[in-house]
């Protein structure tokens, strides 16, 4: 096999695409598509997103210190597309979409009705770090669909149908080809 050396670029694809609402109080909410978004610590629960420092939402979120991150599932790609493409400043994402927004338990800005999955998140540290800063948040809240429940209570997030965010394109999630553990797996241990 042979490969080609390229310029170092960001090549660590596919990544999810989301949705980030946020909001100052009395104004208007509204919604950034991320494509740079991701889990940085289990204990406590945080996460990253990188924004732009030019973007309308960058501001909004530096001077509230929070948001909800809004995953996507393959009815909202269209949506997220246009929350990605038009800037807060000049449309109203909420209106223009027929999103819901959906009030929040923990944080002052609304979540995504429709989204699957709402996670509220306080902005604990910012790294300016060139094209783009990164917000890394506590997360602080979740929300999640019913439908999305075994009877058990457990999640079941492969029944949210999310997409994924790959070169300029959007795929949806494919088929289960393994799980956390299973190159270990004994033999004889049920198959799940």
């Amino acid at each position: 096999m042979e490969k080609k050396s390229w310029k170092p670029g960001n090549m660590l694809y596919p990544v999810p695409s989301v949705m980030v609402s946020c909001q100052r109080p009395g104004e208007k909410p509204n919604i950034i598509t991320i494509g740079w978004a991701g889990t940085i610590c289990s204990d406590p629960a945080m996460v990253s997103i990188s924004v732009r420092p030019e973007r309308y939402s960058h501001d909004i979120i530096s001077e509230t210190g929070e948001f909800v991150i809004n995953l996507v599932n393959k009815k909202l790609t269209k949506t997220n597309d246009y929350c990605g493409v038009r800037s807060g400043s000049k449309v109203d994402k909420f209106a223009d979409m027929h999103l819901t927004t959906q009030k929040m338990e923990h944080v002052l800005c609304p979540g995504i009705m429709e989204s699957p999955v709402n996670i509220e998140c306080k902005v604990k540290q910012v790294l300016q770090l060139g094209s783009h800063d990164m917000f890394i948040a506590e997360v602080v809240g979740v929300t999640v669909d019913e439908k999305l429940l075994d009877e058990k209570g457990a999640l079941d997030l492969k029944k949210a149908n999310l997409i994924a965010y790959s070169h300029g394109e959007y795929f949806e999630l494919g088929e289960k080809i393994g799980k956390f553990g299973y190159s270990v797996q004994k033999k004889n241990a049920k198959k799940r």
